[in-house]
């Protein structure tokens, strides 16, 4: 017997509302209203393997409105992921693979972690970006391997948050035409009905985008649904808001309709009023043998792999560099074989040049340098590239020609929140390392993003240049102080400070090479002298922490800094020699590497006996943790001011005086 559209997509409904019940915690709302469009998308249109969620040219689903999860689990359970219905029943409890929003790594087939509102439609904005890209660089004549559609479930929540204008915006500016939103036009927030706080003209707002809009869909009604989305996937150069007029908890007796759905259990009353009006004469999470042989597509999505494995084996006949490259970059996510070769020479180059540059023109000149040894290597800047100086020598804008989108540099605009979240798309897609710059004291607009990068462990590089008050005149609006320390709080995050044009390309090798989470690489305006290193010192900046300059006796203190501030540390060493007082330079471009470290080494570094000032520009309490109680720290608690950068260290007391000052003190102090 064939399943009837609506027993099929009762099953999503009651499966959601069954795990709410369950955990009494949940959104059942969304998954309700929304269970109609997501069958028909799923059985119908979406392409996909549920026997390997990697397959590299399928379908990418986003739930951008991650907060109604049950709806994305009640898909790949039915579909045939690896998610048996004992994870639908550990919805929202400890260690199960049905967390309460989804997240990437945790569940076969979650493509990237939502529940940030606003976030899922820009990660899919960065990963409809790498598949246009992807494809001006990979297909040829006759031979296509990437060709696939970038789908997105958002709400009102989403459209509402800032973000979704930076990244739809641009999008519809770049005319992804793979890429199809589909807006759950409910009209209930946690608050209630929105009208009185979201009057937009959401439609009207989209086409002012650049993006084709289908209006008035009834998303209850599955031909119509399936109208809206073949001539949704009609590829005409944009972007695709398919406008779904919903109920949200559709089949709740007495709650549809209101926000006492969206957030919270229905209740076992309802629970069973809903079974009794949906005509589910079934068992918490039952689903009979005929509805889950009508949902399931392995047999589906196996024909589907199976005719691009074919198309790429004609293509690696016909290309055999191209593939090797395809499944290097996009595959295995691998490095070339001839990147350390090429990057350690590159390196060698640096530290012979011994310039004495901004770190912002030195991690500049690293970019230069790794591009030609990696393609995936996609930049961008928020409106700031000619002072971020994120375009390399063989950069290229991206741009849409006769063969498509194409280029490595994108001009993100004055968009700092949208480039962070788009490049996590660009990463969780595959084929790309991307990398963005803007000003550190904005990296406040990007920041969840940036927690985003490290929650789903994405090799995401954000270049933040103006590091300090050294960049002047500007002020304190744009003189970052708290910036570093609030970026070291986040967990799996790696903040590097480096402190001359060869501690910054190691940093971008280390960026570079991470697999497991972002790293923000912290740059100056102003130049910074080379530091002299040998071989061993060159090495150990790996390591995140060394010692740069020893003492010939035994030490009476260490001099701990970064950045910028390691020129006052190397200079305040100097006059405490001169004065009798023997002193040691550590740099420490990276604490969370330092902070990995065996004991012994951080104990060589960081001898216990040996009283440490910390340096740096910026607040202070970051330091207690190297200097303890017995330490110092010279830095910045307060605002700066406008005024030239060499009268605001003064004024602020960040100067290679004070360091001898504080260091004699500290010296001192420890003798007695």
């Amino acid at each position: 017997m064939t399943c009837s559209h609506k027993t099929l997509a009762d099953a999503i409904r009651m499966l959601a509302v069954d795990a709410v019940q369950q955990a009494n915690s949940g959104h059942p709302g969304a998954p309700m209203g929304m269970a109609d469009i997501a069958t028909v998308l799923w059985r119908q249109h979406l392409r996909h393997d549920p026997a390997d969620p990697q397959w590299p040219d399928r379908d990418r689903f986003v739930l951008s409105n991650g907060h109604g999860s049950m709806l994305l689990y009640a898909l790949l359970h039915l579909t045939g992921y690896d998610l048996p219905i004992d994870e639908l029943k550990r919805f929202r409890q400890l260690h199960s693979r049905t967390p309460g929003h989804p997240e990437v790594g945790v569940t076969p087939g979650v493509e990237t972690t939502t529940g940030p509102l606003g976030q899922g439609i820009t990660n899919a904005v960065g990963m409809a970006l790498a598949e246009a890209l992807l494809a001006s660089t990979f297909n040829r004549p006759g031979h296509t391997i990437v060709d696939h559609r970038t789908w997105v479930f958002l709400g009102d929540g989403c459209l509402m948050e800032g973000i979704s204008h930076e990244a739809c915006s641009l999008a519809g500016t770049l005319g992804l035409g793979k890429l199809i939103a589909v807006w759950d036009d409910n009209g209930i927030s946690i608050d209630g009905h929105v009208e009185p706080w979201f009057g937009d003209d959401t439609p009207k707002r989209f086409e002012a985008y650049g993006w084709r809009v289908i209006r008035g869909v009834d998303g209850h009604d599955p031909a119509a649904v399936d109208a809206a989305l073949r001539a949704a996937m009609d590829d005409v150069g944009k972007p695709t808001l398919v406008c779904c007029k919903t109920v949200i908890g559709h089949g709740s007796p007495n709650k549809a309709g209101t926000h006492d759905v969206h957030g919270a259990a229905l209740g076992a009353a309802e629970v069973a009023a809903t079974r009794a009006a949906l005509g589910w004469h079934h068992a918490p999470f039952e689903i009979p043998a005929d509805v889950r042989a009508a949902w399931d597509q392995h047999e589906a999505g196996a024909a589907r792999h199976a005719a691009w494995a074919q198309r790429f084996g004609a293509y690696r006949t016909a290309h055999p560099g191209l593939a090797a490259e395809f499944e290097r970059r996009v595959m295995q996510r691998a490095l070339p074989a001839d990147y350390p070769r090429r990057s350690a020479e590159a390196l060698a180059r640096v530290v012979a040049e011994a310039a004495t540059i901004a770190s912002r023109k030195a991690s500049q000149n690293a970019i230069s340098a790794l591009l030609p040894l990696l393609p995936e290597l996609i930049g961008g800047s928020a409106d700031l590239t000619g002072s971020n100086l994120t375009d390399g020598k063989t950069s290229v804008p991206v741009r849409r020609g006769e063969h498509g989108l194409a280029g490595n540099h994108v001009n993100y605009g004055v968009r700092e929140f949208g480039m962070s979240a788009i490049m996590n798309g660009l990463a969780l897609h595959g084929g790309f390392v991307a990398y963005g710059g803007t000003f550190l004291t904005f990296s406040d607009y990007a920041r969840n993003a940036v927690r985003m990068s490290a929650l789903m462990r994405q090799g995401v590089v954000y270049v933040y240049t103006h590091d300090s008050i050294g960049l002047g005149e500007d002020g304190p609006t744009h003189q970052p102080v708290e910036h570093v320390a609030s970026l070291r709080l986040i967990p799996n995050n790696r903040v590097w400070r480096p402190c001359d044009a060869v501690e910054t390309f190691v940093a971008w090798q280390a960026a570079v090479e991470r697999r497991d989470g972002p790293t923000c690489l912290i740059l100056s305006r102003q130049n910074l002298p080379a530091q002299a290193r040998n071989d061993a010192q060159v090495d150990a900046i790996r390591r995140g922490g060394y010692v740069l300059a020893g003492s010939d006796t035994a030490a009476q203190v260490t001099l701990l800094a970064t950045g910028s501030e390691v020129a006052l540390a190397m200079a305040a060493r100097d006059q405490l020699g001169g004065d009798g007082v023997a002193a040691r330079v550590v740099s420490m471009p990276c604490c969370e590497v330092f902070d990995a470290q065996d004991a012994a080494y951080r104990a060589q570094v960081l001898p216990r006996d040996v009283p440490v000032l910390a340096i740096e520009a910026g607040v202070t309490n970051h330091w207690r943790a190297y200097t303890g109680f017995d330490g110092d720290v010279i830095g910045i608690d307060r605002f700066g001011e406008s005024a030239p950068a060499a009268q605001v260290y003064e004024a602020l007391g960040v100067t290679a005086a004070r360091v001898v000052e504080r260091a004699r003190t500290l010296a001192a102090r420890t003798a007695r």
